[in-house]
């Protein structure tokens, strides 16, 4: 018998003789009388044998700990012999700091900060999974320092997190239809009904690894308390970054297919070489797929077109006011709102302005982030490289631009890319 089927059999004996004395008791009050002597000579054998199950368990308990400890690794053996330590770390600038100085933190090893291998060797060099009162933080987004996350379709990790899922999906391009393939006619009383086949495929997400690193002194991670709002914010911005990046430009191969790459999106030609004519805004906004959320999204190097902008009477669609001088500039372009991307191209390249409706893109979550640290670079100048890495994946869930209902030769999309 193992030390765990002993401890769940004490444990089910003292449960047992437990309820027994409560039922002897219940009797009692019942009948409303005293115990009798054989029910106390009963009741009181009953309370001795649990107090010797408690003490049993007690023995067991520790011996499991025992083996527990002599089972683990060293730096574990050493964890554990230490006074119980906190299981929350009080920031992620705390997190950070014990896993380049003490990696054998008794809190790293709690199922909330996972440790993962990297390879298949074992060790702080796989890093620690960041706590998940951290994550929010690392994740949490707005509209000037993520354009993408908030407004796509997004797929928590699930279990396993970095398994890819398939998705079924409407087969909507032009060969089929809005429904797929499916028809509809108005019939005749007993005429025959019209067969209809209704097409479906699949999408794949796989998230894919993405790594980043930093160096930082050893002195500033020491002073974790200090630095906590330092390193959030690097983190955070790197995290962001990189994913935003990865949403509207990515080529999907070893990472998420941007939105201006997505088969279904629709280029328009631009009215004229480096520069944005109210011709393109109007033909992009013409064939945008309108019933959900679209934005505009551009670069910020094309402000000095965006300002000049007229239509066909020579007014100004995108001024505060006829001078363009007083007051603040709208952020909206046809009703629709504006963003600056900084991670946009520049002015005269494709995908320096979109227009496009973000909850038509599918964001897969694999595991991560985490967070590693060696010292071992940059040791004789006291700075520890900070390496952080995730899996994420995203696509386009179209797979080719809609045909209107009424117009089928006639295409739109959710994702309008100026060429």
């Amino acid at each position: 018998m193992t030390l765990q089927e002993r401890l769940l059999n004490l444990i089910k004996e003292r449960n047992d003789a437990t309820d027994k004395m409560k039922g002897i008791l219940d009797t009692a009050d019942t009948e409303k009388r005293d115990l009798t002597a054989d029910e106390e000579k009963q009741y009181t054998e009953l309370d001795v044998k649990v107090d010797s199950s408690k003490k049993e368990e007690e023995r067991t308990r520790k011996l499991i700990q025992d083996n527990i400890v002599l089972d683990a690794p060293k730096n574990t053996i050493r964890t554990s012999l230490r006074a119980e330590a906190p299981k929350e770390f009080q920031s992620l600038g705390e997190f950070v700091h014990s896993v380049r100085f003490y990696p054998d933190d008794a809190r790293l090893s709690y199922v909330e900060t996972e440790k993962r291998e990297q390879s298949m060797g074992v060790g702080i060099e796989g890093g620690f999974m960041v706590p998940n009162q951290f994550i929010p933080t690392l994740r949490m987004v707005d509209p000037q320092a993520a354009i993408f996350r908030p407004r796509c379709t997004v797929i928590p990790a699930g279990s396993p997190p970095d398994a890819s899922v398939t998705m079924p999906a409407l087969d909507q391009g032009a060969a089929r239809n809005i429904y797929g393939g499916m028809t509809v006619a108005w019939i005749a009383e007993g005429a025959t009904k019209p067969e209809t086949d209704l097409k479906l495929r699949e999408i794949c997400l796989t998230p894919h690894e993405v790594a980043g690193h930093t160096i930082l002194t050893d002195k500033l991670i020491r002073n974790w308390a200090a630095a906590d709002s330092f390193i959030t914010q690097m983190l955070r911005l790197c995290l962001n970054g990189t994913e935003d990046t990865a949403f509207y430009s990515g080529s999907g191969v070893g990472q998420p297919l941007g939105v201006i790459n997505a088969p279904a999106r629709i280029d328009i030609g631009r009215a004229g070489a480096n520069a944005i004519a109210f011709a393109d805004i109007r033909n992009m906004y013409a064939q945008a797929k309108f019933g959900g959320s679209m934005v505009w999204i551009g670069s910020q190097t094309i402000l000095p077109q965006i300002t000049n902008l007229v239509d066909g009477g020579n007014h100004l669609i995108w001024a505060p006011n006829a001078s363009g001088i007083i007051g603040a500039p709208p952020g909206t372009l046809y009703g629709i709102p504006l963003l600056f991307n900084d991670r946009s191209v520049a002015l005269g390249t494709r995908g320096d302005l979109i227009l496009v409706d973000m909850s038509y893109y599918l964001i897969k979550d694999g595991s991560g982030p985490f967070v590693a640290a060696s010292p071992h670079v940059y040791f004789t100048t006291n700075k520890t490289v900070i390496k952080i890495f995730w899996n994420v994946d995203g696509q386009s869930w179209l797979n080719e631009p809609l045909p209107l209902e009424g117009s089928v030769a006639n295409t739109v999309s959710p994702f309008i890319v100026l060429n």
